[in-house]
């Protein structure tokens, strides 16, 4: 993606991911970025970012906690941990992770609501640690 090609729903993606994931994730990400990967990382930008996350229809805190349910539901595991550091900044309690969870357990399985709970608790007791 060129600096032309930017569009209004890649910009507004750029600055609903650095509120929910941080400057410093998203500065990461974005330096790991190559030709290969530009098309997808515009994808991502403009469709999840720009589009999904950008919406006013329910909150960011009921959109994290579907987001790390449907992370678990699915098995996509590798993801969990940034979402759970996101709720630092999308209002999502410990509480409210629980409960997704729970819905997890009955609506997708045990399995990969105990492996997600797993991955929240080790990322709960990070985040605790780095602010001693």
């Amino acid at each position: 993606m060129t600096e032309k090609t930017v569009s209004a729903k890649f910009d507004q993606g750029m600055k609903t991911r650095r509120e929910v994931l941080g400057d410093a994730h998203v500065d990461r990400a974005e330096a790991t970025k190559t030709e290969f990967d530009l098309p997808f990382q515009g994808l991502i930008t403009e469709g999840a970012w720009g589009t999904v996350w950008s919406s006013d229809k329910i909150s960011r805190r009921e959109r994290s906690m579907l987001t790390i349910a449907l992370l678990a539901a699915t098995g996509n595991f590798e993801e969990i941990p940034m979402h759970i550091r996101a709720t630092l900044r999308t209002g999502a309690s410990k509480d409210d992770v629980a409960e997704a969870l729970q819905h997890v357990a009955v609506y997708a399985g045990v399995p990969k609501a105990n492996h997600a709970l797993k991955l929240a608790k080790q990322t709960y007791a990070e985040m605790e640690e780095s602010e001693e």
